[in-house]
């Protein structure tokens, strides 16, 4: 049965919808669900042994905060000179570089230390004494060439391996300063027994003074 012109255009009409319903679909299937971005402000300076501070939205961000009653923020690490860029030395586990990279310490730009994808807060704190933060940060940065890989144990007294805190507090002691008084403290959970120190046991120091909040 021939066709009339009504039904070609009926069927040139079907086809051009459903064309562009499966292009619609195509492009929401293929685009990223979420954009991340750098939580820090493009204005804001980093100097060389600057703490630097920030809390994500993961399991473990919250499980960190939920132990360390009196904190805000779940992660920590230092700035380093790197060839006259800033960069954040830290210890963390579940950020591999590539496919089978272990949990070590590592190298990040600022902008990927604090990306929306792992921080929702964030914080720059300065040490008083520039020299100071400046040693600092070259201990930092040969814990880095060390390949140190994270301390999944939590063990303060065990150098051979670290976790975030740890790392800055080593740092910093090794430039001569401490920056906590208090002893590690004692986390006791089913299977988990460990003297450890938080992120808010850095944040309390006397000699550290904020530089720049922001948030997400």
């Amino acid at each position: 049965m021939p066709k009339t012109p009504y039904l070609c255009s009926v069927m040139r009409w079907t086809t051009c919808c459903k064309t562009i319903v499966f292009l619609i679909l195509t492009a929401v299937a293929c685009s990223p669900s979420e954009q991340h971005f750098c939580i820090m402000p493009a204005d804001c300076q980093l100097h060389e042994g600057d703490i630097v501070f920030r809390r994500g939205g993961s399991m473990m961000s919250r499980s960190v905060v939920a132990l360390d009653a009196h904190g805000q923020y779940s992660h920590v690490g230092i700035v380093v000179d790197s060839a006259g860029c800033p960069m954040v030395v830290h210890a963390v586990p579940g950020e591999p570089d590539y496919g089978g990279d272990v949990d070590r310490v590592k190298m990040d730009t600022p902008e990927r230390f604090f990306s929306s994808e792992n921080a929702v807060v964030g914080e720059v704190c300065r040490h008083a004494d520039t020299l100071v933060a400046r040693q600092a940060a070259r201990e930092a940065w040969r814990v880095y060439r060390r390949n140190i890989l994270f301390d999944h144990d939590y063990d303060a007294a065990d150098t051979t391996r670290m976790y975030c805190t740890e790392l800055v507090v080593h740092a910093y002691e090794r430039a001569g300063c401490r920056l906590t008084e208090a002893p590690p403290r004692r986390i006791s959970l089913p299977g988990l027994h460990v003297d450890c120190y938080f992120p808010s046991d850095v944040y309390d120091c006397s000699q550290l003074q904020s530089v720049r909040k922001f948030n997400r």
